[in-house]
């Protein structure tokens, strides 16, 4: 299964848009903070995907939850914005928070740094910002040989 994961869409509702339609394959879309208004507005234009949200520190007055955990083919998701693990300072909080609650993936943002890595059977996960001239999202597969992430320049 394909998951398209974006983060930091600051309004930028096109840029959101352009990433679901080029990732068709995609059945989830996971949303990580700093567009919420957006996401919430594109979600009803794709009511095949599934969407999942979290909230961003610029996503005032806001319902979201700050985090969640999914089971997706039998993979634990965590997934936040990353601001109250202090990601802009270091991974450690994020890394013992994902692993408290048995995750096999966490999905960040919160930096607009595209990255991925794998340590001790944790994939993590941050796709960077979808807004703006270097625009990234991220691709989660979830495949019966495992799990593969990568990151895309829209």
């Amino acid at each position: 299964m394909r998951i398209l994961v974006v983060s930091d869409t600051h309004r930028d509702s096109w840029s959101l848009q352009e990433a679901i339609l080029r990732q068709p394959k995609a059945e989830v879309v996971i949303h990580l903070g700093d567009g919420a208004d957006e996401a919430e507005m594109i979600k009803h234009k794709f009511p095949e995907k599934q969407f999942y949200m979290v909230r961003g520190n610029c996503d005032w007055s806001c319902n979201l939850p700050m985090e969640q955990i999914v089971t997706i083919e039998g993979k634990r998701i965590f997934f936040t914005h990353g601001y109250a693990q202090n990601v802009k300072y270091g991974l450690y909080q994020l890394k013992s928070e994902a692993r408290e609650q048995g995750a096999d993936v966490a999905l960040f943002g919160h930096t607009h740094e595209s990255m991925t890595d794998y340590e001790d059977g944790l994939y993590l996960m941050n796709p960077g910002s979808l807004h703006g001239m270097d625009a990234t999202y991220g691709i989660l597969d979830l495949t019966p040989a495992g799990i593969v992430t990568n990151i895309i320049r829209l």
